[in-house]
């Protein structure tokens, strides 16, 4: 096992100090940070989304910037732009916020598609094109996206090929009785994520520990059977007769690489079936598209998920 993975479980267990009955949903972000992929985060106002992505920028010492997107925001509020310099008579690159390590897209459904797409394509293309020169991001760039599941007025929802370069969807739920108990608690004896000073928690890890750690995860031991039982599940999703788009060439390598980054996870140096059945849902919940007459049937993604997995045998 590297080097690097206890220090990827005390990260797990910072999170889990700061963020309060998550546990699930830090794992699962973890996950999505060791595979490379982008995430978007989906809950009510008030479950600490925020918090988590900047709590876990600074635990790895990453370079955080959120941007909070509105209808008004354009292309180049996120990607920069060429500015000319009056007293030298030369233009100069002012980078705009993607030019981080972990990037925070508050409310990505409120920007109009525009927008939306020019941070797209520096996520697939880990760069950005300004007047012609392609400008590199760097090595760790991430992207959380968030997005409120309530409100749908002034909202522009992205579109089905641009949800797919996300890796994840991670519904962030409420936490249970104790935890919640727990955080009022904690609030009763002077916590605050407001006046919370991120910058004196403790780092736990660094940039180049992660990009290592996703190194490791490309090692983890994949059977053949482990392959045809993920492609079997993948072909059952897109014959399913309540969805109208199954799962992607691009949904399948990366189904591959989560239960990877998972097993990994959990110690293990080879996938099993559990691993690819864990990281199901919050890999396609995003992807599959339900007929409508499921929609009226009130048909819930999540179950159809797990009636796909049912209906593909376990390899032994």
């Amino acid at each position: 096992m590297s080097e690097t993975h206890p220090i990827l479980i005390r990260l797990g267990q910072g999170l889990n100090q700061v963020i309060v009955g998550q546990s699930s949903l830090i794992q699962q972000l973890l996950v999505a940070l060791l595979a490379g992929g982008h995430v978007i985060l989906e809950g009510v106002p008030g479950t600490g989304k925020t918090l988590l992505v900047k709590v876990l920028a600074q635990l790895i010492q990453g370079n955080f910037r959120r941007i909070q997107l509105t209808p008004d925001v354009l292309p180049s509020d996120i990607t920069g732009t060429n500015i000319f310099d009056l007293n030298s008579r030369n233009f100069t690159l002012k980078k705009g916020p993607i030019f981080t390590e972990v990037l925070l897209a508050d409310e990505i459904n409120r920007t109009p598609p525009k927008t939306q797409a020019a941070l797209l394509e520096a996520m697939e293309e880990m760069q950005v094109t300004l007047d012609g020169e392609s400008l590199p991001l760097p090595d760790l760039f991430w992207v959380i996206a968030t997005q409120n599941p309530l409100e749908f007025e002034g909202t522009y929802p992205l579109p089905e090929a641009q949800l797919d370069r996300f890796l994840f969807k991670l519904v962030v739920d409420y936490p249970d009785q104790a935890a919640e108990k727990q955080m009022l608690l904690n609030r009763q004896a002077g916590f605050s994520a407001r006046r919370l000073d991120i910058s004196r928690l403790k780092p736990i890890a660094t940039v180049a520990d992660i990009l290592q750690a996703r190194q490791a995860v490309k090692e983890v031991k994949v059977s053949e059977a482990i392959v045809d039982y993920l492609l079997a599940l993948v072909r059952i999703s897109r014959q399913y007769p309540d969805l109208t788009l199954g799962a992607s060439p691009r949904a399948a390598g990366a189904w591959l690489q989560t239960s990877q980054a998972l097993a990994w996870l959990a110690g293990r140096d080879f996938v099993t079936p559990d691993d690819v059945k864990a990281v199901a849902s919050p890999l396609l919940r995003h992807r599959l598209i339900l007929k409508p007459e499921a929609m009226l049937d009130g048909l819930q993604m999540d179950a159809v998920i797990a009636s796909v997995i049912n209906q593909v045998p376990v390899p032994r």
